[in-house]
């Protein structure tokens, strides 16, 4: 009798790179979280080299239709911040490496969640140029641009391919914002902070504070080389220029609890949402985007209980 092999089992040493109880309470109090070492220089190594070859024109295979909203940065679009989505699909050795499953117990265990799924992985590169107004990043939380999902629990793990400082314009969070309500007004918050304007998300964000009787406290995360910053799918964050001399470049891995399916939203106006996952994921049984499509959503995490 042969013993069934559980492909997301952990080892004793990553077991102890976990969460502790404390840090998950204070996750959900704070709505982030830098962990502990979870990838090896080796591994940051090849990631490097891959997304290398990647913005060269590298694919083992391309998207079968191009989503609306899609992030894919060419050569053509010059020294900006670049933005690619679906990496993960697209490139077998980045996939491959963001498949970790250590990456998905951490992320299962701040969710409080039986099984983690990728949702969408974005590279990105902010190059070193202090002025380029692509490199800051306004004030938004995730869940703005996920209406069409069900989960309330989704994160983002933030994964820098070196030390990433306040210097080269590090993720930084507005503490506790995941547990406030926005104020009612109608605003479209599903429009991309890319084609907004910075000052109005600013505004948005201090209104939102003050009606929830909160203070607005930013604390730029410093990440050391193979640890990763999580926060929650409502928690604001956003980032400074790159100051420094060096691109501050990363993963930003967007993840889904195992219970996250596919919801019907609209805008304020009446028009539907669409998500880039809409025009090519397969079809639930009942015609709705599938979001549990293991060809774009693959599992990362899932208890062996």
């Amino acid at each position: 009798m042969t013993t069934a092999i559980d492909p997301f089992g952990l080892s004793e040493e990553e077991s102890a790179l976990l969460p502790t109880a404390e840090e998950v309470l204070e996750y959900a109090e704070r709505g982030w979280y830098l962990s502990r070492r979870l990838f090896s220089d080796q591994e940051l190594d090849a990631l490097q080299a891959a997304t290398e070859r990647y913005y060269a024109g590298e694919r083992d295979r391309e998207l079968p239709a191009r989503p609306p909203h899609l992030a894919a940065w060419t050569p053509a679009d010059g020294p900006v911040q670049r933005h690619n989505d679906y990496v993960h699909y697209e490139h077998a050795e980045i996939g491959r490496i963001l498949r970790k499953p250590l990456l998905g117990a951490v992320a299962a265990r701040l969710a409080q969640a039986e099984e983690i799924r990728v949702f969408q992985a974005t590279l990105i590169y902010k190059p070193p140029v202090p002025g380029e107004p692509s490199n800051v990043v306004p004030w938004h939380f995730d869940k703005h641009y996920w209406q069409t999902s069900t989960s309330q629990r989704m994160l983002t793990a933030f994964l820098p391919f070196h030390d990433c400082t306040e210097e080269m314009g590090t993720i930084t969070m507005v503490d506790g914002s995941h547990r406030w309500e926005e104020r009612p007004g109608g605003d479209d918050s599903t429009r991309h902070f890319a084609a907004r304007d910075r000052s109005e998300l600013e505004q948005l964000l201090h209104e939102n504070a003050e009606f929830n009787g909160s203070e607005v406290r930013t604390v730029p995360v410093e990440i050391p080389r193979g640890h990763v910053s999580f926060h929650h799918c409502r928690t604001y964050h956003g980032s400074g220029p790159n100051r420094s001399a060096q691109p501050r470049r990363a993963v930003s891995l967007h993840l889904q609890d195992g219970s996250n399916r596919y919801r019907s939203f609209r805008k304020p106006d009446g028009s539907p949402v669409v998500y880039n996952h809409d025009a090519v994921v397969r079809r639930t049984a009942d015609g709705q985007p599938d979001y549990a499509d293991p060809e774009f959503c693959p599992v990362l995490w899932r208890s062996g209980r």
